[in-house]
């Protein structure tokens, strides 16, 4: 194996917490399903970084169909960032072994400008383990896009079946796979280490 890529969210660090997500249905006034829908419709246009928070905003409030005042767009970026951004610490320490060890690492990780900028100035030990950062709104691809995929490779200066994808996501992984890629869905660090010792 001549490089490991990993996804970052459901992986090094945490998925949204069910306090942050009720933060956000609170500040939005919207709840539920119709909330959930409106905030990942126009998510992956955020994530490739075609819009900014504030025009993100204004694509959920369209979708629900009610306005948010600027103050409260405000509010809502925050709110985001903020539920996002929680870290594993095991597994930070994992990956910053693993680098130490002498793997080649990469990350392909789809996140929005401002939650970019958060953990580059609160998170930047989770970031520092890879030769290659494959953040979506800095490089303009997002998973599960070939292109994506294509940047980090490229980077890595990696044949694709040199190189090991671990991402929670199975749409992600199987993306990776249809390019050559191999795959690992995470589930666990137990199970990721058992992948690491197959090869």
């Amino acid at each position: 194996m001549d490089a490991v890529l990993f996804d970052m969210f459901g992986v090094i660090a945490r998925d949204q917490s069910p306090e942050g997500r009720a933060a956000l249905e609170r500040a939005a006034g919207v709840a539920g399903a119709d909330f959930w829908e409106a905030y990942w419709r126009p998510r992956q246009a955020y994530d490739r970084g075609d819009l900014d928070g504030t025009a993100y905003w204004k694509a959920v409030s369209e979708h629900l169909g009610v306005e948010f005042a600027e103050e409260g767009i405000r509010r809502l970026i925050a709110l985001d960032v903020e539920s996002w951004s929680r870290v594993d610490e095991e597994m930070v320490a994992f990956v910053t072994g693993l680098g130490a060890e002498g793997t080649r690492l990469g990350l392909l990780s789809n996140i929005p400008a401002e939650i970019a900028d958060y953990f580059g100035h609160h998170h930047a030990r989770v970031l520092e383990p890879f030769a290659v950062l494959g953040l979506s709104s800095r490089i303009y691809r997002a998973k599960p896009e070939p292109e994506a995929f294509e940047w980090a490779l490229a980077r890595l200066e990696a044949p694709a079946e040199g190189v090991l994808f671990v991402d929670d996501r199975e749409t992600n992984v199987r993306a990776a796979v249809e390019l050559g890629l191999k795959g690992h869905r995470f589930t666990s660090l137990r199970a990721l280490r058992e992948r690491l010792r197959e090869g």
